[in-house]
């Protein structure tokens, strides 16, 4: 396939349907964009627009962030989910305070330099915070390009290297064109391709799909688990972070026992918090946010 059967139709769709989001556009700063990448992994927009405004209308800068002990950026993640990654937004936010001058860097190596920052991340805030030209390769990326170009309905559960290869064939040569397709290839997957109800009749690529025209065929790669909620550490670990989060000092255990009835669990869930640094020990049997 060439790759213009591809960019011309879908840059074209997202210059019509992208949406109003605040960490996009020209009034977005790269701090902005930041938040918003570590916020939206595994969380839905939906979610994330609140608290990402919150956020920064309480921390416009790194600067601002890093000045604060970390038990506020916990106790401001409020019920997103994976809230170490809270933490990992703090110690970056230290880090780009002390080494780079309180400014996001814009290359990809200092991003990656970056504590608690991945190859998706750093290449996600390069290009769209700076505009820079790198494969990007997020969970709609993945799908879309899996079936317009793979003929699959799934990606596989991880990255492959023929997956970065394709992906990187496909970016236009021009860094903020590169840029655009990118988000845009997001925003179809986000929107109209995906993973439980493509919409192929909304799709600005369907009649170049290769998924559409081999008959849609459904995924027979690698068995794909479903994530559980009722009854598991996470479940448990989310209740008693909320009790310390929801408190403005030092919590008693007994605040804690409440909230959820197997002691063993509840025992090896706040052991877990400690040690992630998400919770501390203080007197008289107490825990409370660090």
């Amino acid at each position: 396939m060439d790759a213009m059967d591809l960019h011309s139709p879908l840059l074209q769709w997202y210059d019509e349907h992208a949406r109003d989001l605040p960490w996009r556009g020209a009034a977005a700063t790269p701090w902005s964009v930041m938040v918003s990448e570590l916020m939206l992994q595994q969380t839905p927009v939906a979610r994330v627009l609140p608290i990402h405004e919150q956020w920064l209308e309480r921390w416009p800068t790194p600067a601002a962030l890093a000045a604060e002990p970390t038990g506020e950026a916990v106790r401001a993640w409020g019920r997103l989910g994976y809230p170490r990654r809270a933490l990992r937004l703090h110690a970056a936010a230290v880090t780009i305070t002390e080494r780079h001058d309180g400014v996001v860097p814009s290359s990809y190596d200092d991003l990656i330099a970056l504590p608690g920052i991945g190859d998706y991340t750093a290449a996600a805030i390069a290009t769209f915070a700076y505009g820079r030209r790198h494969v990007v390769l997020d969970t709609n990326v993945r799908r879309v390009l899996a079936r317009a170009v793979g003929g699959v309905e799934l990606p596989g559960p991880s990255v492959t290297r023929a997956e970065r290869t394709r992906a990187a064939e496909l970016l236009p040569e021009d860094e903020p064109t590169a840029a655009t397709w990118s988000i845009a290839l997001m925003e179809l997957g986000a929107l109209v391709c995906t993973a439980a109800a493509p919409r192929c009749d909304a799709c600005p690529v369907a009649d170049r799909c290769a998924w559409r025209a081999a008959g849609r065929p459904a995924y027979d790669g690698p068995v794909r688990r479903a994530q559980t909620w009722a009854g598991t550490d996470r479940q448990c670990r989310g209740r008693l972070l909320a009790v310390l989060r929801d408190s403005d000092g030092p919590v008693h255990q007994s605040r804690l026992d409440a909230v959820w009835a197997d002691e063993a669990q509840r025992a090896r869930c706040l052991a877990g918090l400690v040690e992630d640094r998400l919770a501390v020990r203080t007197g008289a049997g107490g825990y409370a946010l660090p």
